[in-house]
């Protein structure tokens, strides 16, 4: 005789936060550090054989006496991206310069995986550069190629199109030159 299990019976996996459910496959979340600590934050998750990703750009600066210097800095100062399970958590938030993995009262919440992938691309590497100013204009999506289904707010910056890619999660942009050939408007 098969006992079936009662129907009624007290599930601890349904009300857990998202860090508190077994996991199997890791994601990817924003993890808030200290300032101008984000490459320091870096090695020591790479020691602690812990995946994670900053996102930089360059820019080149002029010293007083007339020289240049190209300078590698964050797109998204004070941000690191880690990809880890559940039983990760206190490991990165052990890191030195590590503060809190974002999300909200319900617990961490996972960075979607097309964001990372788009920041990681080559297409990305060479024309990214911070976008601080408040992002206004029409919802596109990129319909082509390695940034396929990627969203984000279009903007125009001299004579070129900008692509402005929100991470509401951290509440940050980064702006990408696109092809107006390779955008769609978004429909609400």
């Amino acid at each position: 005789m098969d006992i079936l299990p009662h129907t009624n019976a007290y599930n601890p996996q349904q009300s857990l936060p998202v860090f508190a459910r077994p996991e199997k496959d890791p994601k990817w979340f924003a993890l808030y550090t200290m300032p101008q600590t984000e490459q320091s934050v870096i090695r020591h998750l790479d020691a602690r054989e812990i995946e994670s990703f900053l996102p930089t750009y360059e820019s080149v600066r002029v010293w007083k006496n007339r020289q240049r210097v190209k300078l590698v800095r964050p797109l998204f100062p004070s941000y690191v991206f880690v990809r880890i399970c559940a039983q990760n958590r206190g490991s990165v938030l052990g890191t030195p310069g590590a503060l809190r993995i974002v999300g909200n009262c319900q617990g961490p919440l996972p960075v979607p995986e097309t964001d990372i992938d788009f920041l990681r691309s080559d297409f990305c590497r060479t024309r990214v550069e911070p976008y601080r100013e408040l992002v206004i204009g029409k919802q596109v999506r990129i319909k082509a190629g390695p940034m396929q289904g990627v969203q984000g707010t279009l903007v125009q910056k001299k004579s070129g199109l900008r692509f402005v890619l929100t991470i509401a999660l951290i509440n940050q942009n980064a702006a990408v030159e696109v092809g107006a050939e390779d955008l769609e408007v978004l429909i609400n």
